[in-house]
């Protein structure tokens, strides 16, 4: 069933991928990370890649964005060991690896 939702509070994670296997990277965020903060109450909103300027030529600067109506909900995720278990596994892909939580925009934001 589809929720529809007000997203007022966006959780941004930015990173370099980092392992030569993109396949395994994708696997993990599309069948793992993305149902398991679905089920804790995060929604996938966008995924960037390559954003001009920032790139050295050899990685590639991701932007991934989950929306949440209550800022309650992102810091209860923030504060899980599901959550714990699914950024340390995560960050065995990436480098540079960072996060922030906004107020929701339309538009891109950084």
């Amino acid at each position: 069933m589809t929720r529809h939702i007000v997203p007022r509070y966006k959780l941004m994670l930015f990173y370099d991928l980092a392992t030569p296997d993109a396949e395994a990277y994708f696997q993990f965020v599309m069948s793992e990370m993305v149902p398991a903060l679905h089920e804790m109450g995060l929604y996938l909103f966008g995924a960037f890649q390559t954003i001009p300027g920032y790139t050295d030529g050899e990685h590639h600067l991701r932007q991934v964005e989950y929306v949440a109506e209550e800022l309650d909900t992102i810091q209860e995720v923030l504060r899980s060991e599901r959550w714990c278990e699914l950024e340390a596994k995560l960050q065995e892909y990436v480098t540079n690896y960072r996060r922030k939580i906004v107020r929701f925009r339309q538009g891109f934001q950084l």
